[in-house]
């Protein structure tokens, strides 16, 4: 389901909110002497916490079951956060997960949005980086694509341009977002128009050689990726997520 649906849904109207903190009854017995605290945990020299990040594993079906949408769960944390931490930035992304990922959902979610344990615990089942198969392997952490093992000589562009259809795998992608995403901030004299992605799909499936049917074509619409038997993907830690809210 897309993010544009999730946000055009009716908002309801309910939230969670802050809970004032409530005087005991009675005054409470007298306690033992405490027992001394732990040690702070001890941080990597030069870090300093800077936020959190909650992971939520349920589904739009589920969601509909407790009479909620994802969309209404993000509005609803987000004021939660407004009214305890006016201060706090906050920003929401979708996992996109296959629909035959077993396991818990929100350790689904942990895997798919790349949380360095979750993917730490997936590694000694991941080739050897520099043993590349055959096929298409696109490194999105080390930024290249390799074509039966070998380099391929993409542009930084061509190389976003295939990024961007790959992280929202199954989605038709339209010209007119490839243009304002991966051309944003560009002067509008700058910026290809829609006809000129052609062009660059061109280009990118040339290089793609063999492989180039990787990036299908809907007529009329605009470009895809599906899971394909021949591609690989490479994610690493800190690889952008898909989609936002």
């Amino acid at each position: 389901m897309s993010n544009t649906a999730l946000l055009t849904r009716p908002a309801v109207t309910r939230h969670l909110r802050a809970v004032e903190d409530v005087a005991p009854l009675a005054p409470a017995p007298t306690a033992p002497a405490a027992a001394p605290a732990p040690a702070a945990r001890q941080l990597p020299a030069g870090t300093a916490p800077r936020g959190f990040a909650l992971y939520v594993g349920i589904d739009e079906a589920k969601a509909a079951e407790d009479g909620v949408s994802l969309s209404v769960l993000v509005e609803a944390l987000r004021r939660t956060l407004g009214e305890l931490a006016p201060h706090a930035e906050t920003y929401a992304t979708v996992a996109l997960a296959p629909t035959t990922a077993g396991g818990r959902d929100v350790d689904v979610v942990r895997l798919a949005l790349h949380e360095p344990s979750a993917v730490a615990r997936t590694q000694q089942d991941e080739p050897d980086e520099d043993a590349a198969p055959g096929g298409v392997t696109v490194d999105i952490s080390r930024k290249r694509v390799l074509i039966d093992g070998a380099s391929a000589a993409f542009t930084f562009k061509e190389f976003e341009l295939l990024q961007y259809l790959v992280l929202r795998e199954g989605r038709t992608i339209e010209r007119t977002e490839l243009v304002s995403s991966l051309w944003q901030g560009t002067a509008d004299d700058d910026a290809p128009g829609e006809r000129t992605i052609d062009v660059h799909v061109r280009r990118l499936r040339a290089k793609l050689g063999r492989y180039e049917d990787i990036v299908r074509t809907v007529r009329g619409v605009g470009y895809r990726f599906d899971r394909h038997a021949d591609v690989v993907i490479r994610y690493g830690h800190g690889s952008p997520s898909p989609d936002r809210f």
